[in-house]
């Protein structure tokens, strides 16, 4: 690969990692062609993209970036491919934890080495399950819109409780009255 070549390389994966908050790391040695294709296949189905760069330009492509991303430095060795996610955070960790799964459960192939979550930096196949149990940004929403809404619905529920038991309280003091 000439220097041109890898200049290009580094711009298009700076401007990926730009238009993407979500990305994770993962290392897929020992993965035979036929594997690597399910797993893009496998990306390419969940809505995330799936590639695979060397190490020194990611190094390069983040050093690039407003962020500091030097934790990811330990984790980028060996053979390195990324997952990018536009929209969900922890989309890239599901597909992993699925594909995992999908190919047999003493499988750990591919191997978690990292993540950057709107610039928040995790590292390590122990933070993997942590993050597939992180919610989306429309989970949180809607949550905080329910939270938010619980109150106005228990009045409402209240007031209309109590309209309906006023009412069978004046009936009977009616019919008590006609006696």
């Amino acid at each position: 690969m000439t220097r041109e070549e890898k200049k290009e390389v580094i711009e298009s994966l700076t401007e990926k990692f730009r238009e993407n908050p979500f990305f994770y790391i993962t290392d897929a040695a020992g993965f035979s062609v036929a594997e690597v294709n399910a797993f893009r296949r496998t990306c390419f189905e969940r809505g995330v993209e799936y590639k695979v760069y060397k190490n020194t330009l990611i190094k390069k492509a983040l050093e690039n970036l407003d962020a500091d991303f030097s934790q990811l430095d330990g984790a980028l060795k060996g053979f390195s491919g990324i997952i990018f996610s536009k929209e969900t955070s922890n989309l890239p960790a599901k597909v992993l934890l699925d594909f995992r799964k999908k190919n047999g459960k003493k499988e750990t192939r591919p191997v978690f080495k990292g993540a950057s979550i709107d610039a928040d930096v995790f590292v390590g196949e122990e933070n993997l399950e942590m993050l597939s149990k992180l919610k989306s940004k429309q989970e949180l929403i809607g949550d905080l819109i329910g939270l938010l809404q619980s109150p106005a619905m228990n009045l409402i529920s209240a007031l209309q409780s109590g309209q309906n038991n006023l009412t069978g309280v004046l009936k009977a003091l009616e019919e008590r009255g006609e006696q």
